[in-house]
């Protein structure tokens, strides 16, 4: 079974300054940098119309209505 002592990794503490900086810098760099460019896609949302229950309603139906709510 593979352990991390067989990655091919030299350890920040046993690098120079210098390789240590360049290490970071490196690691720095590629994570700003993007792998590959992500496309966008924009959809455009159609409103449907509330349907109106009122639309139909006729007075006698209101005057119903208001009987069987109470008012």
């Amino acid at each position: 079974m593979a352990t991390i002592d067989d990655l091919d990794l030299q350890s920040i503490s046993d690098m120079s300054q210098e390789e240590a900086l360049e290490a970071l810098r490196q690691l720095r760099l590629a994570r700003r940098t993007p792998t590959k460019a992500t496309v966008t896609r924009t959809q455009t949302r159609v409103k449907k119309e509330a349907k109106d229950p009122t639309k139909n309603l006729t007075p006698e139906l209101a005057a119903e209505l208001l009987k069987l709510l109470g008012g």
